[in-house]
């Protein structure tokens, strides 16, 4: 369906800038968010008024609501709101700053509850629409080196899961993007990485470190998963998952099959600690 409004976080790369440049070529509305404006000055000069830019930083939470309120003040209908702005910190816990810990946190996990609840009086008052959340595998599966990034993916899913339930009866859906690596640039630009530890030196936490001199090898294509992204508002009821990748695929069922392998075996001593047992 063309002849949409989408509020997107994020556009100034990755797949926050391929979904904006994918609706604005096949006519959509987008009501986009940068930290400077500058970023996305071609797209402004390209598609003119079709093109609502807002100046964030999804860590000032307080901000966050004004951009929404005023994308929705100025747009009117908003049909998808898109959770899109964040990035990856890699090191192990230890490794890690407390400001790093909590510029984490704020960015991927707080910055995208407070949009989604900035936007969801809108979306219940005009009668539905569509919450996008660009998780990742990272929210499914976790890995050595990465901690805090999967607390913030995992934290986010959970929200997003619970938070689906609670507004179906309003006629928004929820769909949690998982994609794998993709070809976005992320490890150059949207990548942190913590200074390493001597004691950490051959763990399989020390592995994020190559990242600092090498991009690992990735197969997704960041025009096919934002094409995917985009055809995925037209299915009813929402996908809650939208999987893209086969590695994707193949990191988060081996994950599943092993957490669920894990609780299957505890049935029995669960039930033991039931009163009257």
């Amino acid at each position: 369906m063309t002849d949409q409004t989408w509020f997107i976080t994020g556009i100034s790369s990755g797949f926050g800038r391929e979904l904006t440049e994918q609706l604005l070529r096949r006519g959509d509305r987008v009501a986009g968010t940068v930290r400077r404006e500058s970023a996305a000055g071609d797209l402004a000069g390209r598609y003119g008024d079709r093109l609502w830019l807002g100046r964030l930083d999804v860590t000032d939470l307080s901000r966050v609501r004004e951009v929404v309120d005023a994308a929705f003040a100025a747009l009117g209908r908003i049909d998808v709101v898109v959770a899109n702005a964040g990035y990856g910190l890699f090191g192990a816990a230890e490794e890690l700053t407390d400001e790093q810990v909590r510029d984490q946190i704020a960015t991927n996990l707080l910055g995208s509850i407070q949009t989604v609840r900035a936007a969801l009086p809108h979306l219940r008052a005009q009668g539905g629409g569509r919450l996008i959340q660009i998780s990742s595998v990272a929210g499914l599966a976790a890995h050595a080196g990465a901690s805090l990034y999967h607390a913030s993916k995992w934290g986010v899913e959970g929200f997003m899961e619970a938070l689906a339930a609670e507004v179906a009866p309003f006629g928004i859906g929820v769909t949690i993007v998982e994609p794998g690596g993709a070809r976005t640039g992320f490890v150059r630009e949207g990548l942190r990485i913590a200074e390493p530890l001597p004691a950490y030196a051959g763990t399989p936490a020390a592995m994020v470190q190559a990242f600092r001199t090498r991009e690992a090898p990735v197969v997704g294509d960041p025009r096919r998963i934002a094409g995917r992204i985009i055809a995925s508002v037209d299915r009813r009821p929402a996908p809650l998952r939208l999987v893209l990748g086969t590695d994707s695929y193949g990191a988060a069922t081996a994950a599943l099959r092993q957490r669920l392998a894990d609780v299957e075996a505890q049935g029995s001593e669960a039930a033991w600690t039931d009163a009257g047992a």
